[in-house]
């Protein structure tokens, strides 16, 4: 029994099913999101301090920009035959958020602030799925902060840099495999608050011609640590309440992968807009979890899951088209590989191939204000995984969702 609890422990935290390669939330601008999330090859507005601080050195007026997504997500789960059982996840509204300011020090030289979300969401099995075991609630949160300057060293050529400052908290919730007199399961709950982690984002961007331009953006690992997070235990029965110390803390580690894009811009007239991204995520940081207890919980004080997951590329295509000075138009899809290998599968990150399609537009109200609405729609591959090496829960997965977002933007 022992190993077996020991073994639950370590199958699930710091990840969330946030709808993306891994936990990985793409989700940084309401224009860019309806092009495909396409941007690292193009001036595109305050939000150029996401996709690529170098393009921020040329834009030509002082902005703001507050916008938010609402994620919409379900999961369906089928255990492996001769079983029939069923679940579906009821995750709560997600609600990345992205906040963007530009100033030009001179007409050279910008300065930027961001704050944004790129990892992070909620998953929420319930304590009655056949899979309770593995994991009842999950929720994750990050939030980066993004200082930023942006030098125009020709008119054709722009190169930036931003300090990135990360904080971000964890909350997880599993069935234990145990009864109190009553018959109630017991329960345990992890809950913390990570360390400040700091990386960079930085960028440049070339525009040989007025029709084409290039981008480089490269967003560096970061590593989030938990350290003394609050472990905390419901309906243990007396003989047991000895392998699940009450006052038990928990360290943790949660790797951040970095991010290299290379993107391009077209403007074949001055109506219309095609965008590429191709980016490689370097998911190999994501070696294992692990959480080191204070106290021994289950007659252990180290618990260790094999995670193991791959570098994958995200392909991305977009365009935009101004219907009229005021209307503009925008349409764009991507696909995103998982980092999942077979075996590794786990109902927190129930990952795989994923296939996005998004729409938008953006309306300019007046000569400074400006409003920009999307919606994406990601369709994840139907996957059957033994979860025989990530101690997950084995059986096929699916999941969809539906995020519609909304931005304002005010120049001056």
């Amino acid at each position: 029994m022992k190993s077996k609890i020991l073994a639950l422990l370590g199958g699930a935290l710091l990840t969330g099913t946030a709808m993306a390669g891994g936990y990985q939330v793409n989700l940084a601008s309401q224009r860019q999101i309806g092009m495909g999330h396409t941007g690292t090859g193009l001036v595109t507005g305050t939000s150029s301090i996401f996709f690529n601080p170098g393009a921020m050195s040329h834009l030509r007026q002082n902005g703001v920009t507050i916008g938010a997504s609402g994620i919409i997500s379900k999961i369906a789960y089928r255990a492996p035959e001769p079983t029939t059982t069923t679940a579906e996840t009821d995750n709560p509204l997600g609600t990345p958020i992205q906040v963007y300011a530009v100033y030009g020090i001179t007409e050279k030289l910008k300065a930027g602030l961001g704050v944004y979300t790129p990892f992070g969401s909620t998953v929420r099995w319930g304590n009655e799925w056949s899979g309770r075991f593995g994991l009842d609630e999950l929720q994750l949160q990050t939030i980066f902060y993004q200082p930023t300057l942006s030098y125009q060293i020709t008119d054709k050529l722009g190169i930036g840099a931003g300090l990135v400052v990360a904080t971000g908290s964890v909350n997880l919730q599993r069935v234990l495999p145990v009864q109190d007199p009553a018959g109630t399961e017991g329960s345990i709950e992890l809950d913390g608050s990570a360390n400040t982690g700091f990386g960079f984002n930085a960028g440049i961007y070339f525009q040989p011609t007025e029709k084409f331009s290039v981008g480089v953006s490269y967003r560096s690992r970061i590593d989030l640590q938990v350290e003394e997070g609050d472990v905390s235990f419901a309906n243990i029965p007396s003989a047991a309440q000895a392998n699940f110390p009450a006052g038990t803390k928990f360290d943790a580690e949660l790797p951040l992968p970095s991010t290299l894009s290379v993107g391009i811009g077209y403007r074949p007239n001055e109506r219309f807009t095609v965008a590429a991204d191709v980016s490689r995520v370097q998911w190999e940081a994501y070696e294992r979890l692990r959480f080191d207890f204070s106290q021994p919980v289950a007659g252990n004080r180290v618990s260790e899951s094999a995670r193991n997951y791959e570098n994958v590329y995200i392909y991305r295509l977009g365009g935009e088209y101004m219907a009229t000075e005021a209307l503009a138009l925008r349409a764009g899809a991507y696909f995103d590989n998982t980092p999942v290998q077979e075996g590794y599968l786990t109902p927190e990150t129930p990952d795989a191939d994923s296939r996005g399609f998004s729409a938008g537009l953006g309306y300019t109200i007046s000569e400074n204000f400006t409003v920009d609405a999307s919606f994406l729609y990601i369709n994840r591959a139907k996957r059957t995984d033994t979860a025989a090496r990530s101690n997950g829960i084995p059986g096929t997965y699916k999941a969809v969702a539906y995020i519609p977002g909304i931005g304002l933007t005010y120049n001056f």
